[in-house]
């Protein structure tokens, strides 16, 4: 639907809520009840008086036209109009100049030819037949081209793939998930297949799969040693064969964690192979021994599994090899996050997985990512391939990055490496992804299941590039020269920081608090938060509005510096504000520093599971300018 569609639905939606009798009519009870679900504390005097103004019939009652009429009296932009009258000498339209000079000027649209490219908008978004024929704009052609997508802040050239696609995979940011099975907690939640699916259809490229043996020779997947429900093995694959390149042609990487006997890693080899055909990568891209990761371009709409593996790759190629393994067949090390009891039970149940082989079969299917346990920076230069990938857990990727974070970003720009919650996070809660980007992790996961700032983060991270999953790093992070240290950014070649300004102007049709009291309306501030390299990490609000989540309006600007654009994310974030108790989250939104559009621009606001949550915006202006001194 364009525009005016979504917001016609919207307002006959709302018009089917509030009339309760269901005559196709609302009296003044009915405006007033439906004022209050929509956010709005108005005076019982000033609602009277837009009722009977939009009553035209003198019935007492709004139907059809008239409580369209109402809406818009009731929707009528302040904030808009002034802006409007700014560039309009006449105040009654925007001549084509007069609107050219707003995109220049304010808008910073940097387009050859403005004039065509004015008209083209006053074509789309003029509802006035008489206007566009003048190529001129009305107030209502205005506000309807400021609320339109083409406005968003997000700027929409990067929605489509930008970047380039043919680096080593390893110089990429790869959207990543943690326990991809589980629905909620990991102690003793239920595991399903719509895991999967809810997270290929996010553009998630990175998905785990925990196996066990299972009844009648076929393994299952879930958080072993817990309460968890269990999924066939063979329906996940499924589930991946089916919906992996949906969204995103990018490959996608099996991260299994092999917990089966080996008759049963036998059998997860013959799946892997069955269900997903040509689709999984069984040999190099060209049959040769590689000496660098092929590219997310190469590697289209392929399958990678990502695991232990016997002996090297070399090997493998070269017609050796062995039938099978004694070793450790899984990846994920909790042992540096117990205490002294929980090690010992911890270190008995690796001696008895130690004991168990890998099987050839499973093996093979392991490429271009073999995990190895990883002892130093200095061990894996001097003794790994490139192709061998280290996981660690949050707190162990920490402590790298507190001791050695330049040595991290070096590592990072040619192995890849894994970072996955800790285990104490039975809450299936988050750690922030951005201390790890930092650092060049490629393969951050987390809890895709678990809403909330982590989450968003991703979500920002991701958003551009057509949401395919894979995010180009800064050039500064993908040579092994590489002298990026997040702590001390300044100290990078080509160090360049920015102001931003953020004028909050407005905000509009806010949504209730969940489960907030009936009649109870919010009382809304902003809050907008840096989140980049530790110099860059600040938030900054504005006042709180009583009373009006419907159109409040603050005209408060906020001002950041911002060390490391490239690695920048700015999020927005709406809240209740309370006196006696934390706020209530009402919308936020996330993108990359590096894809605001400077002017006037609303903020889509999205709900906290990252859905829109349409019309509820933010009304802003914002400028990017050079850092005093540079």
């Amino acid at each position: 639907m364009d525009l005016k569609e979504k917001l016609d639905q919207w307002i006959g939606d709302w018009f089917q809520k509030a009339d309760k009798d269901k005559d196709g009519r609302m009296n003044f009870k009915e405006v007033r009840d439906l004022l209050k679900m929509m956010n709005v504390d108005m005076a019982e005097v000033r609602s009277l008086q837009l009722f009977k103004m939009a009553d035209k019939s003198r019935s007492g009652t709004l139907e059809g036209d008239e409580f369209v009429l109402f809406y818009k009296a009731l929707t009528h932009r302040d904030d808009i109009h002034r802006l409007f009258n700014e560039f309009s000498k006449d105040e009654k339209k925007l001549t084509l100049l007069e609107f050219v000079d707003f995109l220049t000027c304010e808008q910073l649209e940097q387009i050859d030819n403005v004039e065509m490219f004015a008209m083209d908008l006053i074509a789309r978004y003029e509802p006035s037949e008489t206007a566009r024929k003048l190529h001129a704009m009305t107030l209502d052609g205005f506000l309807m081209y400021l609320c339109s997508p083409d406005e968003s802040i997000f700027n929409s050239k990067h929605e489509s793939r930008y970047q380039d696609m043919s680096q080593p995979i390893c110089h990429y940011f790869i959207s990543s998930s943690h326990n991809t099975y589980l629905m909620e907690d990991q102690l003793c939640g239920h595991s399903s297949v719509e895991g999967y699916i809810r997270a290929l259809k996010k553009g998630c490229r990175c998905v785990e799969v925990d196996c066990w043996d299972g009844p009648h020779l076929e393994p299952v997947v879930y958080h072993g040693h817990t309460l968890t429900s269990k999924i066939l093995f063979k329906d996940v694959i499924s589930a991946v064969n089916k919906y992996a390149f949906m969204v995103s042609e990018c490959p996608v990487i099996l991260s299994m964690e092999n917990h089966c006997s080996i008759e049963q890693q036998t059998v997860m080899a013959q799946h892997l192979h069955n269900i997903l055909g040509d689709k999984l990568v069984k040999c190099t891209i060209d049959g040769r021994i590689p000496t660098q990761f092929p590219s997310p371009e190469e590697l289209k709409r392929k399958v990678l599994v990502k695991g232990k593996r016997i002996g090297l790759l070399e090997d493998c190629l070269n017609g050796q090899g062995e039938d099978h393994d004694t070793g450790e067949v899984t990846d994920e090390d909790e042992a540096a996050e117990m205490d002294d009891e929980n090690i010992k039970n911890e270190m008995k149940r690796k001696e008895k997985e130690s004991k168990q082989s890998l099987a050839k079969e499973l093996s093979d299917c392991v490429i271009y990512c073999k995990s190895v346990h990883f002892n130093s920076f200095k061990h894996s230069r001097t003794y790994y391939k490139f192709y061998e990938t280290s996981s660690f857990t949050e707190f162990k990727a920490r402590k790298q990055i507190r001791d050695s974070a330049n040595e991290f970003v070096r590592h990072n720009a040619w192995q890849l490496t894994r970072v996955y919650p800790s285990g104490f996070r039975t809450d299936s809660s988050n750690f922030s992804p951005q201390e790890m980007w930092n650092a060049g992790c490629q393969i951050v996961a987390l809890n895709f299941q678990t809403a909330g700032e982590e989450m968003d983060l991703n979500d920002g991270l991701f958003s551009r590039n057509a949401h395919c999953g894979f995010v180009l790093k800064p050039l500064f992070m993908r040579t092994i020269e590489s002298n990026f240290d997040p702590e001390h950014p300044q100290d990078t070649a080509g160090y360049r920081p920015l102001n931003l300004t953020i004028q909050v102007i407005s905000a509009q049709q806010l949504p209730k608090v969940e489960n907030s009291k009936e009649g109870s309306i919010v009382d809304p501030l902003v809050r907008v938060e840096i989140h980049g390299v530790p110099m860059d990490n600040v938030k900054q609000e504005t006042k709180y509005i009583d009373n009006n989540g419907f159109n409040p309006v603050w005209y408060e600007t906020l001002s950041f510096i911002v060390h490391v654009p490239d690695l920048a994310l700015v999020r927005f974030v709406v809240e209740d504000y309370d006196l006696t108790s934390k706020n209530d989250f009402v919308g936020q939104y996330t993108l990359p520093f590096t894809m605001i559009k400077e002017g006037y621009r609303h903020v889509h606001l999205l709900s906290k599971d990252g859905m829109a949550i349409p019309p509820s915006s933010l009304f802003v202006h914002t400028r990017i300018t050079e850092a005093a001194g540079r």
